[in-house]
């Protein structure tokens, strides 16, 4: 699974973080998001699919098992 924030087009609204269920993403000192702790992450993808510039992805890797 990778989690991927791309901070150009982050504008820090903190929608992704009110969505996360297990606190993975933050804000930094500039106020844009960063992913404070990947490992938290269940893949539910709220974030990607709440924010609103787009600037969140995703990505769930297929290790053969059936998803």
């Amino acid at each position: 699974m990778t989690l991927t924030v791309n901070r150009k087009f982050c504008k820090g609204c903190g929608i992704c973080i009110a969505f996360c269920p297990k606190q993975v993403l933050d804000l930094d000192e500039v106020g844009k998001v960063y992913v404070k702790d990947e490992d938290k992450c269940i893949c539910c993808s709220l974030c990607e699919l709440r924010c609103p510039d787009l600037a969140i992805k995703v990505t769930k890797e297929d290790k053969g098992e059936k998803v």
